[in-house]
């Protein structure tokens, strides 16, 4: 694109209302912060937990920052691997019930690792049309034939593994979607994996600490284990409150992505001070039942009030039983209206529309922590009505 193109596409992103820009927070992530110097209600972290500004957390991170630094200088290969990440390694992977996991710098250099290493020329990978921009990617990065099957439709995607021959197959999925809230049937998809001799990947970002017993996952929260076929990818840096990212497995698989995935290769290490910290993570999140059932609590209360507002107005819940509540508005100059005017009353709900979602569909994503109280869900609820047309 040449100067003039540019200016012209971001008029026409503008005129669409698709132009997006940050909120600068003065503040630690929470329910209460300061964006863009006022003082708001917050609704869009995804620290599920309520854990990334913990005092148990913080007092970790500043005696890791003391014993190792704030940067590990290389890459994994050439001394950037400290104690803490082999630590941190070995206790994800026990953590979720694999033999090995390896660590990455995010959640979407994970995935862009993960899946051209499994999936090369003349392979085959299947992928749930909502998957992550970072799954979208990984596809788009690996040299193997793509298929996409409608959202969470079991069946098309066997009738797409019954007429592909090819000799390695890969199904990608989120566990939670990002945008919808709602949840991957992962039995059903890991019973055609089986069936059909292909991989099942699946990214866990938002269900790793959430669900199941003890947050150990959508996996588990299904009665699933990373073995076999199977393969999950968590995120460290919503629910776990931290940075970071994680792929488990069988041993073989491991190895094989510790050889050949160049996100984690080719790449400085991230500071051992995280990987340390993140060591406390997992035993705050093994003991967070009580933050899990006060979330669940929440998400009940928002869902019913929803839904009177939804009949009376012509907005829309989806079908999520998730700390992600989506609202779905429809258009996107309205989408922004109503973000604008809960701003005005003091709250803070991010406005999502296309391309994170499909033409039509722009929406307020809700996203309840366990910090936020009854009293906070119920502002939120009484600005929305007030704000209703």
């Amino acid at each position: 694109m040449n100067p003039e193109s540019i200016k012209t596409e971001l008029a026409a992103m503008a005129a669409a209302g698709l132009l997006r820009r940050p909120v600068s927070a003065d503040s630690c992530c929470g329910p209460q912060m300061i964006l863009d110097g006022q003082p708001l209600l917050a609704f869009a972290s995804n620290d599920y937990l309520g854990r990334a500004a913990a005092p148990r957390r913080i007092e970790a991170a500043v005696a890791a920052a003391h014993r190792w630094g704030v940067g590990a200088g290389a890459s994994h290969f050439l001394g950037g691997h400290f104690r803490p990440h082999q630590e941190l390694e070995t206790k994800l992977a026990a953590f979720v019930g694999a033999e090995r996991a390896l660590c990455f710098a995010t959640g979407y250099m994970a995935n862009l690792g993960l899946v051209p290493a499994l999936a090369g020329r003349g392979d085959v990978i299947f992928a749930d049309k909502l998957n992550h921009a970072s799954l979208i990617d990984a596809v788009r990065l690996s040299p193997a034939f793509s298929h996409r099957y409608p959202h969470l439709d079991v069946a098309v995607l066997e009738g797409q593994l019954t007429a592909n021959r090819a000799k390695h197959r890969l199904i990608l999925t989120d566990a939670v979607f990002s945008m919808d809230g709602d949840i991957a049937p992962l039995p059903e998809l890991l019973a055609l994996a089986e069936r059909y001799d292909a991989w099942l990947v699946v990214d866990d970002a938002h269900g790793f600490g959430v669900l199941g017993p003890e947050g150990r996952g959508t996996l588990a929260h299904y009665g699933l284990k990373p073995t076999g076929r199977l393969l999950v990818m968590g995120t460290l840096g919503k629910a776990a409150g931290v940075a970071g990212a994680f792929v488990a497995g069988d041993g073989p698989v491991i190895e094989w992505l510790t050889q050949k995935a160049r996100t984690a290769m080719f790449t400085t290490a991230a500071p051992p001070m995280l990987a340390a910290t993140l060591l406390t993570s997992l035993q705050l999140i093994a003991a967070g039942d009580d933050r899990r059932a006060h979330l669940q609590s929440l998400i009940v209360r928002l869902r019913s009030g929803l839904a009177p507002l939804c009949a009376r107005t012509g907005w829309r819940m989806l079908p999520s039983t998730t700390p992600i509540q989506p609202l779905v508005i429809g258009e996107n100059h309205a989408s922004v209206a109503l973000a604008e005017a809960l701003k005005q009353r003091g709250i803070w709900v991010p406005a999502i529309r296309p391309p994170t979602v499909a033409e039509g569909l722009a929406r307020l994503r809700i996203s309840l922590s366990a910090l936020h109280t009854e009293a906070q869900v119920d502002r939120l609820l009484e600005a929305l009505s007030d704000i209703a047309p």
